[in-house]
């Protein structure tokens, strides 16, 4: 069953390690920002307004005797100049103090504010960033002027003690809420991988009791389920083997005693051996399903081979096989499973059919196809559903001739192979099986 997400959903991580790396460090980034900013305005914004004070006490000093100097007075900028030659700072008309960088100069409205309150005017306060931080001051005393301070000791390029700080702290704890959230969710991977091998009937060692209290819990619950559902496999295995064995023994005997019956009792002879046989291959399907078609390995293989193997097996047959075989790529598969799955359509074809079967091979994205068709009178389509499930036949139409294991095999295996089955009545009367393999095997990524 697909779950449907809302758009916004399919952003988020899924998982439960990539969702629990999100949250700690969604939290780390949050504290890094309150950290920066509580640094920033009780320790970094105290510290430029100490400085923007001492500059403001410097240019008073500056123009303590009432020096005012106007756009006609810009000699002056050298007597000034000259004043301030020993406190580092210097002063500049407006032509040139553009030329000095101060059309590269950042305003700041708050420090500016500042300054207009500690100088008793309108002041404006702009930084910029040489070999040194300098501070670009235009005074209410002369406002044709600039005054640059240099601020030697800080630049804003190199990388402050703070950020530093904060940056080492950050990749620390991202790195440790990683390896803490790794931790956590191994359990839960090893769980998982176990789980989808019990689904295929593989049943792994017992797992190690690791991670969390309810993790560990989880583990020893399923480890005892899957020790329970092994047990179980056995008992089944070691029951259907008995029955095999004790139903066949009698029916041999059976087909011996017919063997001795008189001519004139011919036709029970033929009645006889007609039932054994249906016994039998009743019992090879039982046989079939309880193996789960785990024998065998998956190798790259030719899927037309397999259907001229069984349309050579199946020639001796009263009717017609048709093929229609595509330039099919060699796919890994269980060949003896597949060919099982084949040889089942095929006789459910001719068995059900009016003796006319099509196989057919072709490629459809990244799936390998093939389907076997027949002309016989279909199947209800609300029954289709149900075919698949063990001991279900289908509707009057087609006959109640066999166990009801056939299509259930078929399923199994197909599932195991990771493809799909669908069975549908075609437009031109029959039914119509279709089944799809994957080029990629995904056992090789799980």
């Amino acid at each position: 069953m697909k779950l449907k997400l809302k758009w916004w959903q399919r952003f988020l991580p899924r998982s439960a390690f990539s969702q629990t790396v999100l949250l700690i460090g969604s939290l780390l980034l949050i504290n890094q920002l309150v950290s920066y900013w509580s640094v920033a305005v009780y320790f970094i914004k105290p510290s430029y307004e100490q400085i923007n004070q001492l500059i403001a006490r410097q240019i008073n000093i500056l123009f303590v005797d009432g020096v005012d100097v106007g756009r006609e007075h810009l000699t002056m900028v050298d007597a000034l100049n000259a004043k301030v030659r020993d406190d580092g700072m210097t002063v500049y008309n407006l032509k040139q103090a553009q030329e000095a960088g101060l059309s590269r100069a950042t305003y700041y409205s708050f420090l500016s504010e500042q300054m207009s309150v500690y100088l008793g005017g309108e002041a404006e306060v702009r930084f910029s960033q040489g070999e040194n931080l300098d501070v670009w001051i235009k005074p209410p005393q002369a406002p044709s002027l600039w005054i640059k301070v240099p601020l030697t000791g800080i630049n804003e390029s190199d990388l402050s003690p703070l950020t530093l700080y904060l940056l080492v702290i950050g990749a620390l704890s991202v790195a440790g809420g990683w390896l803490f959230a790794r931790r956590q969710n191994r359990p839960l991977k090893r769980l998982q991988k176990a789980a989808v091998a019990v689904s295929k009937g593989d049943f792994p060692p017992p797992l190690p009791l690791s991670g969390s209290t309810e993790i560990v819990e989880v583990t020893h619950a399923f480890n005892q389920m899957a020790n329970s559902m092994k047990q179980l496999e056995q008992d089944r295995a070691l029951l259907m083997a008995g029955i095999s064995h004790d139903l066949r023994t009698p029916l041999t005997r059976i087909r011996l005693a017919s063997e001795m019956m008189v001519e004139d009792d011919q036709y029970l002879k033929d009645g006889i051996v007609t039932d054994i046989e249906d016994m039998d291959s009743i019992i090879n399907q039982f046989i079939a399903y309880i193996r789960n078609d785990q024998e065998g390995i998956r190798e790259p293989d030719q899927i037309n081979r397999l259907i001229q193997e069984i349309s050579q097996q199946e020639s001796h047959r009263e009717g017609t096989i048709e093929l229609s075989l595509a330039d099919c790529p060699d796919i890994a598969i269980n060949s003896v499973a597949i060919k099982r799955v084949l040889s089942n359509l095929v006789e459910n074809a001719f068995r059900y059919g009016n003796g006319w079967v099509k196989i057919s091979s072709y490629n459809q994205g990244n799936y390998l196809c093939f389907s076997v068709e027949d002309n016989g009178p279909g199947i209800d389509e609300a029954e289709v559903e149900h075919l698949f499930h063990p001991f279900t036949q289908g509707d009057a139409a087609r006959g109640s001739v066999g166990s009801g294991l056939g299509l259930a095999i078929i399923k199994r295996i197909v599932d195991r192979h990771h493809g799909k089955v669908m069975l549908s009545n075609r437009p031109q009367g029959g039914l119509k099986a279709q089944v799809w393999l994957p080029l990629i095997d995904k056992e090789q990524y799980s």
